[in-house]
């Protein structure tokens, strides 16, 4: 059964910084991401990673967020820098069985972690 357990989420002014980590068990994938959905909106992509590294960003994020995984712990990361009251959203971690392209072939969900940004 998988699991995913997310942290680092919380309040913070506009400029600061957050770490978001989700930890993973009970099977291995090949992309992790994250993904956030803010109220009255649909759930977008944030950024993801193959477990070789290779990344894909939202462009509304580019040069502020960072993702990176630990593959060893089965764990990934998003550091958001230079944060905006529009990044406010519940942000959701996403683990993924992926094919060329970022076809998804299985994939699971985080319970979802809040982060507001405001003054």
């Amino acid at each position: 059964q998988v699991q995913l357990v997310e942290s680092g989420g919380g309040l913070v002014q506009p400029g600061g910084s957050l770490r978001l980590s989700c930890a993973a068990s009970g099977s291995m994938f090949n992309a992790m991401g994250w993904y956030r959905q803010a109220p009255g909106k649909e759930r977008e992509l944030v950024a993801r990673i193959t477990s070789g590294g290779i990344t894909n960003y939202a462009d509304r994020v580019k040069g502020r967020f960072t993702i990176s995984r630990d593959n060893a712990k089965n764990t990934v990361y998003l550091q958001m820098n230079s944060l905006k009251p529009e990044d406010t959203a519940v942000y959701y971690c996403n683990v993924a069985r992926v094919i060329a392209g970022w076809v998804t072939v299985t994939e699971y969900w985080g319970q979802g972690t809040q982060v507001t940004v405001s003054s």
